[in-house]
């Protein structure tokens, strides 16, 4: 791939404006006419729309969380295993107080609800029922219709 190409792609990957990203990338393209219609072959250029999309999925999964790393949280919650920072009042004394920040492990509101999100997860409810299949419709009788 051309270093120019990758230049605006990388820029591109910033903001998603391809106008401002071929600029930077072709810094003698002053007109926007010319920087959008240039951006817009670029980015149906395949080396171009790959390189965009191999970085846009790495993006994707560092800062998006996958199912086992949710039901892997939910799981250390409930269980007790994980920890949060909390701000507390302490009293100094002579009616005065400071704020300090107190790590401690998840409290029986959040324990009750990680097991209910999991127990949701693995159907664990039968609240609801669902039942599926198909059901064949006959018609009879003199309401039928004609053929």
């Amino acid at each position: 791939m051309r270093e120019k190409w990758r230049r605006f792609a990388d820029e591109y990957l910033i903001d998603c404006n391809g106008t401002r990203a071929y600029k930077v990338a072709y810094p003698t393209v002053k007109s926007d006419a010319a920087a959008a219609t240039n951006a817009g072959r670029l980015l149906k250029n395949a080396e171009v729309q790959a390189y965009i999309d191999q970085k846009m999925e790495a993006i994707r999964s560092r800062r998006t969380a996958d199912a086992t790393e949710v039901l892997e949280y939910l799981t250390a919650v409930l269980r007790g295993e994980s920890r949060s920072t909390v701000c507390v009042t302490v009293g100094t004394g002579e009616g005065c107080s400071e704020a300090q920040l107190l790590e401690k492990p998840p409290d029986e509101r959040e324990r009750l609800k990680a097991a209910e999100l999991l127990g949701r997860r693995y159907s664990l409810y039968t609240d609801k029922v669902d039942v599926s299949g198909s059901v064949p419709v006959i018609i009879a009788g003199e309401d039928a219709l004609a053929e």
